[in-house]
């Protein structure tokens, strides 16, 4: 199951105390956001299938690498353009949409 010491490691941000009560904080939110989507298809419990964790981790990173959704930031001349969350990922739902269940 995925740590906030394993979402540090993917942003390369490991020793960043700030980040970890930040993603202390997002974990929860989107394993509940993913055991949701997929309506709880894909847990053991409180385990997620492999590449439900994946997602969980990838989703989580987004997140704690910019928690205001700032679309840009500037100061004087230096401007910086980020990613804004705006659902899933192609391939989170690839992973997602296995495991969910649709009305028929």
């Amino acid at each position: 199951m995925t740590t906030a010491a394993d979402v540090l490691t993917l942003l390369g941000r490991m020793d960043d105390s700030d980040l970890t009560s930040v993603a202390d904080t997002a974990l929860p939110v989107v394993t509940a956001q993913v055991r949701a989507y997929t309506r709880d298809r894909g847990f053991s419990g409180d385990q997620p299938a492999a590449d439900l964790d994946a997602v969980i981790l990838t989703s989580t990173a987004r997140l704690v690498a910019n928690p205001e959704n700032l679309r840009s930031e500037s100061i004087g001349e230096y401007s910086v353009s980020r990613q804004v969350i705006d659902g899933w990922t192609l391939a989170e739902l690839a992973i997602l949409n296995r495991y969910r269940r649709r009305a028929r």
